[in-house]
């Protein structure tokens, strides 16, 4: 019987040495998947920023011009009287001017001639749309250029 425990014993000494070798590899495996993971990681990390830096510089590009051409001929159309669009395109004094004659012409005759300036916000809307990006940006952004 001390031969089967001997045998035993040796076979588990074997068995022993071969899940030692057996940790050793997936020990060094999970290493390897570790710095190849990081790697990925820092790859991803690097192609996000780029990917977020292009969105960025694109999104400043588009809403500095062509959007504000849009969104500043809508506003004129739509609410045109209350000189919002002149605000847009920062002509502050004039949009002033416009929101301050629009209230006093309403006031002082009932709304009947406050029309002619939501008229007149309507004209600038539409000149403003069919105006060029670089037609536009040349003439009020450029040039500066608050009336018509």
């Amino acid at each position: 019987m001390s031969d089967d425990n001997k045998n035993l014993g040796d076979d588990l000494n074997d068995m022993l040495g071969d899940a030692k070798e057996s940790a050793k590899k997936a020990s060094e495996q999970a290493k390897e998947f570790a710095s190849e993971a990081k790697e990925k990681a820092s790859e991803f990390s690097k192609d996000a920023q780029s990917s977020a830096k292009e969105f960025s510089e694109s999104a400043k590009e588009t809403f500095s011009s062509e959007n504000k051409k849009v969104l500043a001929g809508v506003l004129a159309i739509l609410l045109g009287g209350l000189g919002i669009h002149k605000f847009i395109l920062g002509y502050t004094k004039e949009g002033i001017i416009i929101l301050v004659a629009t209230i006093i012409l309403s006031i002082i005759t009932c709304g009947i001639f406050s029309g002619a300036l939501w008229i007149l916000g309507l004209i600038e809307g539409i000149i403003y749309l069919t105006k060029t990006d670089e037609e536009f940006y040349n003439t009020y952004q450029v040039g500066h250029k608050p009336w018509f």
